[in-house]
């Protein structure tokens, strides 16, 4: 997979706390893919921690040149904790992402620097524990295959990096495969070879941003 096709997104909801000078630093990763969502995690946070004294967020939806960004104080003093919180997020190289850091006071006042350094350390605890996923174009093809070429047209997905879907049993053997869009031509151009051009895939479904674990992107691109 060329990296100029990768786009790095949080996998799930990662939340992580850290203690400074006795406030806590409560920071929950998550991902969002627009506005919309992003806005609706934020409130979903300040609800859970309504009680806080402050519940800063920060979000970038969207990657490369097309990204909207916002941030907010939320009380505490300006430039002090929104700015830095989104700093770390966009320094992150991930995009659709949305964070809040939930303070709870603990007496001791950190001054503008130790704000500053609290919630930035508190997204990139979150950062450094949330798994990745890459939102990488997909092609979703099927094609029916004799009994005779099933196995082998099974391991040439598997050598092209495709995942299977589904697999239905009749006559022969209609199979349901997902491939990224640039590893496609390649596997049909394979699947011809193998067939002595009997056997095409025909594209069903193609999607522009499906989300695959960055594990299982690398196992893939190893084959």
């Amino acid at each position: 997979m060329s990296d100029s096709n990768v786009r790095l997104v949080p996998a799930g909801e990662t939340r992580v706390e850290i203690r400074v000078a006795n406030s806590r630093f409560i920071a929950t990763l998550a991902p969002a893919f627009n506005v919309t969502e992003a806005r609706a995690f934020v409130e979903r946070i300040k609800a859970e921690f309504a009680d806080a004294t402050h519940n800063v967020p920060a979000y970038v939806v969207g990657h490369g040149q097309s990204v909207i960004a916002h941030c907010n104080d939320d009380g505490e003093p300006a430039g002090t904790a929104g700015r830095p919180a989104l700093a770390v997020l966009q320094g992150s190289g991930l995009g659709d992402a949305v964070v809040v850091v939930t303070r709870y006071f603990g007496g001791t006042k950190l001054g503008t620097g130790g704000l500053v350094r609290a919630y930035g350390d508190a997204v990139r605890a979150a950062l450094a524990a949330a798994p990745r996923a890459a939102k990488v174009p997909t092609h979703t093809v099927m094609m029916d295959v004799p009994y005779p070429l099933f196995e082998q047209t099974r391991l040439l997905i598997a050598a092209h990096g495709g995942r299977i879907l589904d697999e239905e049993f009749a006559a022969g053997v209609t199979m349901t495969a997902q491939f990224a869009v640039e590893r496609f031509p390649a596997f049909q151009e394979a699947l011809r070879e193998l067939s002595h051009g009997a056997l095409a895939a025909e594209i069903v479904e193609t999607n522009q941003a499906t989300l695959m674990a960055v594990e299982e992107l690398a196992s893939r691109d190893l084959n």
